[in-house]
C-alpha cells in the first residue's frame, strides 16, 4: 500500500499541520482586526506602525508552528490555534486597558511587558517541544517532582511579601513571579504518576452506605494528607483559589484512574468544611466571602456596612457586565477602568462582558471549552495511563483557573485573585500555559501518531512452511488413488 494515511483515516485529506497553519492564520487575521479596531475607536485612526507592530508579532506563533511541524508532526491541529488566538486576545485587551488608564489614572502601559512575556512563553513552548520526547519520561522522577512542587507551593507562605491580600508572590530584586501558576503543573504530573501506580488499591471498595461504597480506610491517608496541604496553603497564603484548584486537580484526576464516585462526593465535602471554617477564621478570605454575599454594600454608609467589606469591585464587575448587554459597547468605547487595579488580571472578563458583551464572553468561554476538550480528546486517544491521566490533569486545571476565575468576577463564587489563563496580565501565568500546551501538545502527538506498518518479515519457521507449500503446488499432479507423499 503506497502512501499513509493522515489521522483522520483518508486519503487526500489535509495534514494536521496544514489545518493548524490555516487555523492560525485565521487566529491572527482576528487579533489584526481586533488591534486596528481599538486604536479606531480610541483614537480615531489607525497608528502608523500598528501592522509592522501585527507582523512582528505573528512571527511568534509561527515559530511555534515550525516546532510543532518538526518535533511533533501528528499533534492536535487546533491546541495551538486556540491558545494563540486567547492570547491575542489579552494582548488587545491590555492594551485597550493602557489607553483608559493612562487616561483617567496616568498608570503606565502593560501592554508592551506583557508582549515580552508572550517572547518568553513562546521559547519555553519550543523548548519543551524539543526536549520532552516522550511524555512518559516525566513518570519516572515521582518523588524529585512532589519535592520540587511542595517546595514551590509553600515559598510564598515563608517571604516576607503580601500582595492585595494574599502571598503568592516571590521577589528576587525588581522581577516577581507566582510559583503557584507552574505548581500546578508540577502537581499534575505527580498524581499522574502516582496514580497510575496505585489506582489499583484506591478503587478497592469499602462499606455501602445510601448506594455507593466507602472508600477504604488505609486509602484515604493520601486524601487527608493533600486536603491538609491544600488548607495549609489556604490559611498561610490566603490563597483561595490555589487551594481549589490543589485539592479539585486531585479529585478529578482520582476518580478518573478510580471511576469511584464516593471519591468525588468525599473530596467536595472535605473541601468544603475546610473552606468553611477558614473562610470563617481567617479575616482576608473572610473578607472576600462578605465581598461576595453583600457586593452591593458598599455603597451603604461606613456605619451599615457589613464587616471586612471593604472593596467596590466586584459590584463594578456587575455593573461592567450590566452594561454590556447581549453585544456590548463596542470595543474600546466602554469604561473598564473603573475596575481600578484589577482590570488588568483576573476582572479583564468584564472588559470583555462590557465592551463585547455577553455573545463575546460567551464565545470567550467557549474557546476555553474547546481547548479542555482537545485535552479530554488526546487523553481518550493517547493509550499509555500516564499519558490518559496528564492529559486529564492537564485539562482539567486549565478548566479548574478558569472556573475560580469567571466563578468569582461573574459572582458565582467569592473572588480568588488567580489570572485568567492567557488574556490576563502576568508573566508566570502566561510562561505556565504555555509549558501546559507544550505537554498537551507532546502527548496529543503520540495519541494520534499512526501506527506502524506491520513486518513483512518471516520467521525460520514461517519460511520452511513457504517453501513446503510450494514445493508441493509445483510437484507433478498424482494418479488417482496413488498414496500421498
Amino acid at each position: 500500500m503506497s502512501g499513509r494515511r493522515g489521522p483522520a483515516g483518508r486519503r487526500g485529506s489535509p495534514s494536521p499541520r496544514t489545518v493548524e497553519l490555516a487555523l492560525l492564520l485565521g487566529a491572527l487575521l482576528i487579533c489584526g482586526y481586533g488591534s486596528a479596531e481599538v486604536a479606531l475607536a480610541t483614537t480615531g485612526e489607525l497608528p502608523p506602525g500598528l501592522w509592522t507592530s501585527f507582523a512582528v508579532a505573528a512571527v511568534l506563533p509561527l515559530a511555534c508552528h515550525a516546532a510543532v511541524r518538526r518535533f511533533a508532526p501528528h499533534a492536535d491541529p487546533l491546541i495551538l490555534p486556540l491558545a494563540t488566538l486567547l492570547s491575542g486576545l489579552g494582548l488587545i485587551l491590555i492594551h485597550r486597558l493602557d489607553i483608559a488608564y493612562e487616561s483617567r489614572y496616568d498608570s503606565a502601559t502593560a501592554a508592551s511587558g506583557q508582549m515580552m512575556w508572550c517572547a518568553v512563553a513562546v521559547a519555553v513552548f519550543v523548548g519543551a517541544v524539543m526536549l520532552f520526547k516522550d511524555h512518559r519520561k516525566l513518570q519516572k522522577y515521582p518523588y524529585l517532582t512532589i519535592t520540587v512542587g511542595l517546595v514551590l507551593l509553600m515559598a510564598p507562605a515563608f517571604y516576607p511579601g503580601d500582595v492585595y491580600g494574599a502571598k503568592r508572590w516571590i521577589f528576587l530584586g525588581p522581577v516577581s513571579f507566582q510559583p503557584g501558576e507552574f505548581v500546578k503543573i508540577v502537581i499534575v504530573v505527580f498524581f499522574a504518576g502516582y496514580l497510575t501506580l496505585r489506582r489499583d488499591a484506591l478503587a478497592l471498595a469499602g462499606r455501602r452506605f445510601m448506594g455507593m461504597y466507602l472508600p477504604r480506610g488505609r486509602q484515604l491517608g493520601p486524601v487527608a494528607a493533600v486536603w491538609i496541604l491544600s488548607l495549609l496553603v489556604l490559611v498561610l497564603e490566603r490563597d483561595l483559589g490555589t487551594s481549589l484548584i490543589f485539592f479539585g486537580l486531585f479529585v478529578i484526576m482520582l476518580y478518573v484512574a478510580t471511576e469511584r464516585t464516593s471519591w468525588v462526593l468525599f473530596g467536595v465535602l472535605m473541601f468544603a468544611v475546610g473552606a468553611f471554617v477558614v473562610g470563617s477564621l481567617e479575616p482576608h478570605v473572610h473578607g472576600r466571602v462578605v465581598a461576595w454575599l453583600h457586593p452591593m454594600d458598599i455603597y451603604l454608609p461606613p456605619d451599615q456596612r457589613p464587616a471586612g467589606l471593604i472593596s467596590d469591585q466586584a459590584a463594578q464587575a456587575l455593573f461592567s457586565f450590566g452594561s454590556g448587554g447581549i453585544l456590548g459597547t463596542g470595543l474600546g468605547q466602554g469604561h473598564p477602568e473603573l475596575i481600578g487595579f484589577a482590570g488588568r488580571s483576573d476582572f479583564i472578563l468584564t472588559t470583555v462582558g462590557e465592551e463585547l458583551g455577553l455573545t463575546g464572553v460567551t464565545a470567550v468561554i467557549l474557546l476555553y471549552a474547546l481547548l479542555a476538550e482537545r485535552g479530554l480528546r488526546t487523553a481518550i486517544t493517547v493509550t499509555d495511563p500516564f499519558g490518559k491521566l496528564l492529559a486529564v490533569g492537564l485539562a482539567a486545571s486549565l478548566v479548574l483557573q478558569v472556573f475560580v476565575v469567571v466563578g468569582g468576577v461573574s459572582g458565582l463564587i467569592p473572588l480568588t485573585g488567580k489570572a485568567l489563563p492567557f488574556l490576563a496580565q502576568g508573566g508566570s501565568s502566561m510562561v505556565a500555559n504555555w509549558l501546559l500546551i507544550a505537554l498537551l501538545v507532546k502527548v496529543s502527538d503520540t495519541a494520534r501518531r499512526p501506527l506502524p506498518a506491520p513486518s513483512l518479515d518471516l520467521s525460520a519457521a514461517e519460511t520452511q512452511i513457504v517453501r513446503t507449500r510450494a514445493d508441493v503446488a509445483d510437484s507433478p499432479a498424482r494418479p488417482s488413488g496413488s498414496p500421498a507423499p
